[in-house]
């Protein structure tokens, strides 16, 4: 699909929250901008919510993460943080066990907050222990204004429903992605993608009838 793909996905999916995007102005084609749903103030703070919003929602996240930011407002006041006291702050959010360390000292969500300040000056949070391909997208693409194109199931249901790869797993979906997309455009690019996953897309009983992508969708039921 490439260009025309690209053209399509950013003048015409609805993934706003409120009224349709072809209701709002903007600048942009008339697209409004699509804006993660984690709330977040710094890389630091997205980084932690997205690790915590894995089998979760995003809206149950953020119930959470004013409590934990309280707590632990910087890096290392995470990575010194004792596990029984952050486990039961994120408890919440599911596999708790796995999202908080181990130990104050070792522990992937340990290192992960004490190593992200200096990833922040390179804009690589991919260098970050414990910190997979996706994650590491979404605090490069919403928090460092950085190219990064999230795949998550969102991405790869809809790029295989769209017709622009038959690839299943995430790495590949983005391999193939990335050519399609400018690079200054890819975040925004996965998130309208999610947004209208959840919306108007989703796993089951999609909403074909609703989707403003039905008029070149190859798998419009419509």
């Amino acid at each position: 699909m490439g260009d025309e793909a690209t053209v399509a996905l950013r003048g015409k999916t609805e993934i706003t929250k409120g009224p349709s995007c072809r209701d709002q102005p903007t600048s942009n084609r008339g697209v409004p901008r699509a804006e993660c749903e984690l709330d977040h103030k710094n890389p630091f703070q997205l980084l932690a919510a997205t690790i915590l919003s894995a089998q979760c929602t995003d809206k149950r996240v953020n119930m959470v993460t004013p409590s934990l930011f309280a707590a632990y407002p910087e890096p290392e006041d995470l990575a010194g943080a004792v596990p029984h006291e952050l486990e039961e702050i994120v408890r919440s959010t599911g596999f708790y066990a796995s999202k908080a360390p181990g130990s104050p000292r070792d522990g992937p969500a340990s290192r992960r907050g004490l190593r992200l300040r200096s990833s922040r000056v390179n804009g690589r949070p991919d260098l970050v222990p414990g910190v997979g391909r996706k994650t590491a997208n979404v605090v490069r693409s919403v928090a460092l204004d950085l190219p990064g194109l999230p795949v998550d199931t969102h991405v790869g249901r809809l790029s295989r429903r769209l017709g622009m790869t038959v690839e299943t797993d995430p790495v590949k979906v983005e391999m193939e992605l990335n050519p399609m997309v400018a690079a200054t455009e890819r975040g925004q690019f996965s998130l309208r993608l999610i947004l209208h996953g959840r919306r108007v897309c989703p796993s089951r009983k999609p909403r074909c009838g609703e989707c403003v992508l039905q008029d070149f969708c190859p798998s419009s039921e419509v």
